[in-house]
């Protein structure tokens, strides 16, 4: 075998439709466009969402729902996670900081800090957000929940 004898396998290339070459081909006149209207013009390309005059779908479902313009969106951060990450860096202050540089957060992320697990030493915690059972939990192991 050799580059130059290669060969789609037989039967999977078609020749193409050779259109508008004369009555005789079969294919002449019209093109096998049909009769008149826009898809037989040159040019014509349907528009995204055109059903030929239909109610288009995304006209036919109603709307719903409501986008809050005022919306604040906090990452959320448990506090097991505030403690792995204290014990692995060896530090007694969590802050946005170094949650960013261990890429828990991201650079455009307000930081909202929730009670699943448990925190076990005294931690200086800083961050947007805490719920009220994560500040309670913070200051029962003696330390301190800082709101930036």
């Amino acid at each position: 075998m050799k580059l130059s004898s290669l060969k789609p396998a037989e039967g999977s290339v078609r020749d193409n439709k050779r259109v508008g070459r004369g009555q005789g081909s079969g294919m002449g006149g019209t093109s096998t466009r049909g009769h008149k209207g826009a898809q037989s013009r040159s040019g014509y390309s349907a528009k995204k969402g055109f059903e030929g005059g239909q109610m288009p779908l995304q006209r036919r479902v109603p709307k719903f729902g409501f986008k809050n313009p005022t919306r604040v969106a906090y990452k959320a951060i448990n506090l097991d996670t505030v403690q792995a990450l204290a014990e692995k860096a060896g530090v007694t202050s969590v802050d946005v900081a170094l949650l960013l540089e261990n890429g828990v957060v991201g650079k455009h992320d307000l930081v909202k800090i929730l009670n699943r697990g448990k925190i076990t030493s005294a931690l200086e915690v800083s961050a947007h957000g805490f719920s009220e059972a994560a500040i309670a939990s913070i200051e029962s192991a003696g330390g301190k929940a800082v709101k930036l």
